[in-house]
């Protein structure tokens, strides 16, 4: 394999059924920038040889223009957007690489921007939202058919059963409402029965000890 060679084969977690749905490389539109500037170094290069006093100016800030534009166009080169059937991962760097992961269950969205030009050439930038934002794979750019691109996230995550699962899954303790267990009925009360209201005992009625003398009431 070739040093310039991301691998990504060797990022997959194989024991545990890991395959490949897409593999995404930058569209040509992003080294458009680079290749001018690796044509515009290489004119300054040139001069070198016609140059007749001071030779060695030309020579070295041509040969800075060159390297500077090829190290560009090898970055975009080495720079992958990987779809598997369990995460999105980015893969990018020349010497040293740089890893960035989001699996399905945390995607919420994906945005898809496309300007004007982007249009016209077939490139778009993928916007990843996620219920935590992990540095390098927010943003990816310059995605060829985007379209396309996005619809198949949109399947693994479908086929996956991850679709609202965010959305569906507990709260944690600290937030979830504490629910109280249901309180028995009481019984009714029965006041022949209660010891807390006394009653005093009623006499019997007896008409011969009943008084029929008038009331002086209170005027």
């Amino acid at each position: 394999m070739s040093l310039l060679d991301p691998r990504i084969e060797r990022h997959l977690i194989a024991d545990q059924g890991e395959v490949v749905i897409d593999e995404v490389r930058k569209h040509w539109a992003a080294i458009v920038g680079a290749s001018l500037e690796l044509f515009a170094g290489t004119v300054v290069l040139l001069l070198a040889f016609f140059a007749r006093q001071a030779w060695w100016l030309p020579l070295i800030l041509g040969g800075a223009i060159v390297l500077h534009a090829w190290w560009r166009i090898l970055e975009q080169r080495m720079d992958r957007l990987v779809i598997t059937n369990m995460r999105v991962f980015r893969v990018h760097g020349i010497l040293s690489q740089r890893i960035a992961t989001m699996p399905l269950s945390r995607i919420l969205d994906v945005s898809v921007h496309k300007p004007i030009v982007g249009r016209m050439v077939g490139f778009g930038h993928f916007v990843f939202e996620s219920a935590a934002q992990e540095q390098g794979l927010r943003e990816v750019r310059f995605v060829g058919d985007p379209d396309e691109r996005g619809l198949t996230i949109q399947r693994v995550i479908q086929q996956a059963g991850l679709r609202g699962f965010v959305a569906q899954q507990p709260l944690p303790l600290s937030q979830a409402p504490v629910r109280m267990p249901p309180r028995p009925p009481l019984p009714a009360p029965d006041w022949r029965d209660s010891q807390d209201y006394p009653t005093a005992p009623v006499p019997p009625f007896h008409p011969d000890r009943t008084t029929t003398a008038p009331i002086d009431l209170p005027r």
